[in-house]
């Protein structure tokens, strides 16, 4: 059988520079956010306990550490000498048609916002996404941090791909106003999305630290490419880029440099046909 997704482990510039001119409809990368800290995901086990902690409905209970993945999130030259030439090479591989998303926190997405106005060129932005969310710690000295901004790119603002009717709906904050039938088949979302984090039991979850929602990836894709095109995601993590490929029908190439990232895409992956593994390489 002919692979139709591939995994690389290793640095996605070296990936990149081994593919083709236009050979990409659509890119996504959620690369690090330059925090200047340590990511780390604890992986836990929760189980009753008549002397823990009261959770839920009175009920107790006590957790116990069973590993934990991390990754450094710290660049002396975050910018120049980290994203500019993997966004250049970024530039390069996309297609005629093809769109880019820059998943980014708020340390850095304004300076990354001009550095991309400079490789694609102003006029090929697109939108900002801001992406919100309500879960974890919140400070009060100030308004808590709870969004992250995804900036959008086209390689040619006259004709690129975006399908409107294959994009989810969303429920009406008013929906007496819309009317019935409005309210009925919902509303196409807007550049603020409101979708939960990845919930800390459920089935989706990986342990991966800052995984993302399958749910934004699964809009994303479905947006900005066709059934069969060619998706890479250049800081692929526990792969939800993937995830949403396979959903979708789109052939995907994943990189990371993390042996972590990679251990936790073989257990997602675990008995799909058709990937190729193998080490920072040429991928098409």
């Amino acid at each position: 059988m002919k692979a139709e997704h591939r995994v690389f482990r290793g640095d996605c510039l070296e990936v990149l520079k081994g593919m083709r001119s236009g050979s990409v409809d659509l890119v996504y990368i959620d690369p690090p956010f330059n925090t200047g800290t340590e990511r780390r995901m604890d992986r836990l086990k929760v189980r009753s306990a008549p002397e823990g902690r009261s959770g839920f409905s009175g009920r107790r209970y006590e957790t116990t550490s069973v590993g934990s993945l991390a990754y450094a999130d710290s660049f002396d030259d975050y910018l120049g000498g980290f994203l500019e030439p993997r966004l250049r090479e970024v530039h390069r591989v996309l297609s005629a048609r093809g769109t880019l998303y820059v998943h980014l926190g708020w340390q850095e997405v304004h300076y990354v916002k001009v550095l991309l106005d400079a490789i694609f060129g102003r006029t090929s932005f697109l939108n900002e996404i801001v992406w919100a969310w309500d879960y974890g710690g919140k400070t009060k000295r100030r308004w808590p941090p709870k969004h992250d901004d995804i900036l959008v790119y086209v390689k040619d603002p006259r004709r690129y791909t975006f399908n409107t009717d294959a994009v989810d709906r969303i429920p009406y904050m008013a929906p007496k106003l819309a009317g019935p039938q409005k309210a009925a088949f919902g509303k196409f979302p807007t550049d603020a999305w409101w979708h939960t984090i990845v919930p800390t039991s459920g089935p989706e979850r990986t342990g991966y630290p800052t995984q993302k929602p399958l749910g934004v990836l699964r809009r994303i894709v479905a947006a900005s490419s066709k059934p069969g095109d060619f998706v890479l995601d250049c800081f692929a993590g526990s792969g939800t880029t993937g995830a949403a490929c396979l959903e979708l029908g789109r052939r995907f190439v994943l990189v990371d440099a993390n042996p972590a990232a990679i251990r936790v895409m073989r257990r997602r992956f675990a008995g799909v046909a058709g990937i190729t593994w193998g080490p920072a390489a040429s991928s098409s």
